[in-house]
């Protein structure tokens, strides 16, 4: 009986193994993947464009001092024929006119008065041409004058001591003269360079060589030429000097004559074309380079440089500022010239 119920207990265990093995195992319901969001970028504000430099052009700049440079009996066509390069090399960087008119008497000190002046013969009646000092100075308000009132250093260096009578208004006047008997100390070359170094607000320098030559030799002789070419190494070194000195910025320089010349007797101071025409050329801050089309006057210099200067123009002048050479419009009725003048 016990044998029975362990066979069936044993046998009830055998059942129940077998039936657990092969049941089915349980089927996996799959977890649902987790949604993955999308991301939309939004769109980006746009980038703003770098604002462009406006481009303003640099200021001129200002005219702080004019130097004036008068070779003595230049004909125009003489610069060429003497190799001035230096002259030439203002022409190239600035306004000119190989046209430009003095006056009559087509001669050194009345010239040269018109040139400072402003005005004819008639106004500032300096019409000798030697050194009488009772005669005094030439007439009128010149160019010398205002630029010494507003504080300006006046010099005027010169090869002959009659133009000591253009002007009264310099802080410095010096001359030597070639021509004279006795030796001068230094040469004109040398004071000019000194009176550079100083500083200056209006300087006048003249050479008066080639004039000389050209009464002994005759005009566009080799004798002259050789002057001029002289003279021009002469006005390089003042520039080189100007430079070194700190006055060359801010120079403008007014190349200029007081005559010309011919192969004549006498060979100026009448009024044929070869002694009346003159070259004229302006250089430096505010020019606007070219060949001038204004008909330009000696007298014209002392306006054109008041108005560079920021002078007041004066009534009496018979001069104009030679706009053109500031690329400002010509006066249409600008009328310019001395009428009516004898020696």
């Amino acid at each position: 009986m016990i044998r029975q119920l362990r066979f069936l207990a044993l046998l009830s265990i055998f059942l129940h193994a077998c039936v657990s093995a092969s049941a089915s195992p349980p089927t996996l319901t799959p977890v649902p993947p987790i949604p993955t969001a999308t991301l939309t970028p939004s769109p980006l504000p746009p980038t703003p464009e770098t604002p462009q430099p406006t481009q303003t052009p640099a200021p001129s700049q200002p005219i702080s001092r004019v130097m004036i440079v008068t070779f003595d009996g230049l004909r125009p066509d003489a610069i060429d024929a003497a190799d001035m390069t230096n002259v030439k090399a203002l022409m190239q960087s600035g306004a000119y006119t190989l046209h430009a008119q003095t006056i009559m008497p087509s001669t050194t000190l009345p010239a040269h008065a018109s040139l400072v002046t402003g005005a004819c013969p008639a106004k500032h009646v300096a019409r000798w041409n030697e050194y009488v000092p009772q005669n005094g100075y030439a007439l009128g308000t010149d160019i010398f004058d205002l630029t010494r009132s507003v504080g300006l250093r006046t010099v005027l260096v010169v090869g002959k001591e009659k133009l000591r009578q253009i002007t009264e208004s310099t802080d410095f006047f010096g001359f030597v003269d070639n021509t004279d008997e006795e030796k001068d100390i230094t040469t004109l070359d040398n004071m000019a360079v000194e009176q550079i170094q100083l500083g200056f607000g209006l300087m006048l320098v003249h050479f008066p060589d080639g004039d000389v030559v050209g009464h002994e030799y005759g005009w566009l002789s080799k004798q002259q030429l050789r002057a001029y070419h002289t003279n021009d190494q002469s006005f390089g070194q003042f520039i080189k000097v100007m430079k070194s000195s700190g006055y060359y910025d801010g120079t403008l320089f007014i190349i200029t004559s007081d005559h010309g010349g011919a192969l004549t007797d006498p060979p100026h101071g009448t009024d044929i074309p070869e002694a009346m025409t003159i070259p004229w050329i302006i250089s430096g801050p505010q020019v606007v380079p070219g060949e001038l089309k204004t008909q330009v006057y000696i007298m014209d210099t002392a306006a054109t440089v008041a108005f560079a200067l920021g002078l007041p123009m004066q009534p009496e002048w018979d001069g104009a500022p030679v706009y053109e050479a500031f690329g400002l419009p010509v006066d249409p009725l600008r009328q310019g010239g001395c009428t009516g003048v004898t020696p």
